[in-house]
């Protein structure tokens, strides 16, 4: 997880204090914690949920998460779980000397990544997949420009293709 945007200081912060440094809101974050996605560094007297410069970081991650990376909530708390196994696998790794203990704990991890990385090839093959559709329709927009310079008709059956994300449409010029 990211580490640069983590503020300096040690206090706990209040939920509306959380979300105005995360640009979150507290709705969204008290929703993230209902999933399980983050979990509060303490509670005050009063009940209040009390964060702090680790919560904000993985706030952080999960926003980047879901907003520029386009995941699922679903995706992210697996991801999110991987990298808590990760950390606690290298912890087990590191106390243990029994070769047999050390070799499970480290399958568990390539197991762990080897999940994340096929999560992400299926993230980058839909992306691609958007990618070039889009593609196609600039192609699509192009004939028609063309069309208007005196170009040939791009649909002279009269009838055109639609590329779509989900595959291509044919609809009635």
């Amino acid at each position: 997880m990211p580490t640069d945007a983590a503020p300096t200081n040690t206090s706990l912060l209040r939920i509306q204090e959380v979300a105005a440094e995360t640009g979150l809101t507290t709705r969204a974050i008290r929703y993230y914690e209902e999933l399980g996605l983050l979990e509060p560094a303490a509670r005050s007297g009063g009940a209040y949920r009390l964060y702090d410069a680790s919560d904000l970081e993985r706030l952080r991650y999960i926003k980047e998460l879901r907003d520029e990376a386009g995941f699922s909530l679903a995706a992210i708390g697996q991801l999110l779980e991987d990298e808590a196994a990760r950390e606690r696998n290298r912890e087990l790794f590191r106390a243990s000397h029994d070769p047999r203990e050390r070799r499970a704990i480290l399958e568990d991890a390539r197991a762990r990544v080897d999940r994340q990385i096929e999560t992400l090839e299926v993230k980058a093959r839909r992306l691609r997949t958007m990618i070039q559709a889009a593609r196609e329709r600039r192609i699509h927009l192009d004939r028609h420009l063309a069309e208007l310079d005196g170009g040939p008709d791009p649909h002279p059956n009269g009838s055109e293709t639609v590329a779509h994300p989900s595959g291509p449409k044919a609809r009635p010029r």
